[in-house]
């Protein structure tokens, strides 16, 4: 079960009365992810999973922009639960579910993928900031879910800082590399060369590479 480097709502933010977390990240990014994710997501149907969804404001936006998709969101963290819940309940929004608690460790994710109660032949899944504060059992787990519930068009979304062919992109994605190993050596910012072969061990492969914001990438997989 991994461990997360920030707990929303310890870290000096605002909590709102219903539990409700924000997180100053948001604010910054949920625009260009939209951007990246829209030309997959925009005029399908389906379920999507958000994996580590945080304080649930992201669901929440993209929610708004896809009509036709029930997204789910899910995090290990309860406090994280109970803020994903109040944002989809001060969001009003009838696509969005109440959140899972999928633990990545398990490549099953949570009993309710496996019993057939949650959601089943994904449109997608989307995960931001989450392989790089975690051990590489995570990625590996978020892979072989992905290939096992991800439908024969359905595409996982891997959002965060990369390194390529075992260079940084950046000096600051260097300098945050150091911090995180310091701090836990299972962590650390991931090769999108290592990523690539957990795909393909699950029948996935990278068909878009997406330069973001402030040295990060998203990178999209479909199936082979």
């Amino acid at each position: 079960m991994a461990e997360y480097v920030v707990e929303f709502g310890r870290d000096g933010g605002r909590v709102e009365p219903d539990g409700r977390l924000d997180a100053p990240a948001f604010h910054r990014n949920h625009e260009p992810i939209w951007a990246a994710l829209e030309k997959h997501l925009a005029g399908l149907t389906g379920n999507v999973v958000e994996v580590g969804s945080g304080t649930g404001q992201h669901v929440v936006h993209f929610a708004r922009h896809t009509p036709g998709l029930i997204w789910w969101p899910s995090d290990l963290n309860q406090r994280h639960v109970k803020s994903i819940e109040a944002w989809r309940v001060h969001s009003g929004l009838q696509n969005i579910r109440s959140p899972l608690r999928i633990d990545l460790t398990d490549p099953d994710w949570c009993p309710e993928m496996k019993s057939g109660q949650g959601p089943s032949s994904l449109a997608a899944v989307f995960c931001a900031n989450v392989i790089h504060i975690a051990p590489w059992t995570v990625a590996e787990g978020l892979f072989a879910g992905a290939g096992r519930y991800l439908r024969a068009d359905g595409k996982l979304f891997l959002y965060g800082p990369f390194k390529r062919d075992g260079k940084h992109t950046a000096l600051s994605n260097a300098v945050f590399d150091t911090s995180l190993r310091e701090g836990n050596p299972d962590w650390g910012v991931r090769d999108v060369v290592d990523v690539e072969k957990l795909a393909k061990a699950a029948g996935l492969r990278l068909v878009d590479t997406i330069e973001m914001p402030a040295n990060n990438l998203t990178l999209v997989f479909a199936r082979s």
